[in-house]
């Protein structure tokens, strides 16, 4: 969900305050969902937008495509919001998907039940994890819930219902009240039981309790263990409740530096500080895109210019899991309407074929894991620190070297970290090399290169 900037700069503001400096907190996740948590862990997600991926904009028509997305090297298939949407207070032609007027019902334009049990059969023989988005902080105006249950919603001081921030088209939930809490679980219930949903994306998860989530967690895994991604950097939710949080700070360090508004340093005191305050095997999703950032702040090549590739293969190389937004393969390049129809225009171009090697780079080496058995990652120290960004990651027989040159000059780098000779293959290029403290390296602007140990 789109935030407005006040709740942006809050929420920045809470990362740096408690982030920096504090060491891992305590992993309490049930040890039954262990196996799915390491699965995950070597996963690339990818997030669905059915309304504009195709011209019919259905599950049929989508699913044809899961075959590509598999090639492609897809794990997790992220579908956005698929029930009803709203009509009272609908903003644009065909409304947020955000505002769900029922959370037991599928939105018609997508298609029916036997549609969506046909994708998610679909996905799961392709070896692939489906999980669905949740809005648990708001309904649509016109949620039966509404006018049955009017105490279950947030009342202003004259007794309207409250929308949250600027969301004029949806209504806030009251978590005080326990018979909803009830209810929400039920429905969330509903989807793993009836169409065997593998987990679920939480909308705005630090806007909702904490402890609805762990209770709500605890319920889903008595039907099979699912898999949670917080769309919140919030370490609270990360003990029970979540596997996965989104990589918000990091992401948007990434726009910064390819606008020329920062440099490569403020990502070693990133991953000096930040990360540290989540439990060890909390995961971070990377992104350089999503449907917020595509429809609200602009496509990579406006919000990255000339590092869209170079971040697109940092996300790959850092902790944790990454993700490729609908279109991204097909070099997307305008900004998709959120209230209305606007397709996806489908080619083969140039993060076709990167995406492709990205992806088997991730699933071929245990050194890129995240989570609790996450590879081993080391920064490296250059002699060009404001340009450079260096990192090696690391498994038992398994090490990569990563270097990155966030800037638009062309630079001379000396590897300055302890670092004992060995041989070395590109992996882009295939050039073999020796690698070592002292090293010198030449990088074109924006270059980046993946240093693959040879055995």
């Amino acid at each position: 969900m789109k935030y407005n900037n006040l709740m942006f700069f809050a929420l920045i503001f809470g990362i740096m305050f408690f982030g920096l400096g504090c060491k891992h907190q305590a992993d309490t996740l049930p040890q039954d969902t262990d196996f799915l948590h390491d699965r995950v862990s070597s996963s690339v997600i990818y997030e669905v937008n059915i309304r504009q991926y195709t011209p019919e904009g259905t599950f049929r028509a989508f699913e044809k495509h899961i075959p590509r997305l598999r090639q492609l090297g897809v794990d997790i298939l992220w579908l956005m919001p698929i029930h009803p949407i709203g009509e009272v207070n609908r903003k644009g032609k065909l409304g947020s998907y955000y505002s769900v007027k029922d959370y037991y019902g599928i939105n018609p334009e997508y298609g029916t039940a036997d549609d969506l049990h046909s994708l998610i059969q679909t996905a799961h023989r392709n070896g692939m994890l489906v999980i669905l988005d949740w809005v648990a902080n708001h309904t649509a105006w016109d949620n039966p819930w509404v006018k049955e249950h009017p105490d279950w919603y947030v009342h202003n001081e004259d007794g309207s219902l409250h929308s949250p921030f600027d969301w004029t088209d949806v209504v806030e939930l009251n978590y005080d009240n326990k018979q909803m809490r009830d209810e929400m679980v039920n429905a969330m219930k509903y989807w793993v039981k009836v169409f065997d949903i593998d987990g679920f994306r939480c909308d705005v998860a630090m806007e909702v309790p904490t402890d609805f989530w762990d209770s709500a967690r605890v319920e889903l895994n008595k039907i099979k263990p699912v898999f949670m991604l917080a769309e919140a950097e919030t370490p609270g939710l990360m003990h029970s409740a979540f596997d996965a949080y989104y990589g918000w700070h990091l992401h948007h360090i990434m726009n910064q530096i390819s606008q020329g508004k920062m440099d490569a340093r403020e990502l070693s005191k990133y991953f000096h500080g930040h990360a540290r305050q989540f439990p060890r095997r909390a995961m971070r999703m990377n992104f350089t895109s999503n449907h917020d950032e595509n429809s609200w702040n602009g496509t990579v090549y406006e919000r990255m210019q000339h590092s869209y590739k170079t971040f697109a293969v940092f996300t790959f190389l850092v902790p944790d899991i990454p993700l490729i937004y609908s279109g991204q393969e097909a070099c997307l390049d305008h900004r998709l309407k959120f209230f209305d129809k606007d397709q996806i225009q489908w080619k083969e171009c140039e993060m076709t074929a990167l995406y492709k090697k990205l992806t088997g780079l991730k699933h071929t080496h245990a050194a890129l894991r995240g989570g609790p058995i996450r590879g081993g990652f080391k920064l490296l120290a250059t002699s060009d620190p404001a340009h450079v960004f260096a990192m090696t990651r690391y498994a038992s027989e398994d090490t990569l070297i990563a270097i990155f040159n966030f800037s638009d000059t062309a630079v001379s780098a000396r590897i300055k970290s302890s670092l004992g000779p060995a041989q070395y293959t590109e992996y882009f290029t295939g050039e073999k090399i020796t690698l070592s403290s002292g090293t010198t390296l030449q990088l074109k602007p924006w270059d980046y290169k993946v240093f693959i140990q040879n055995q």
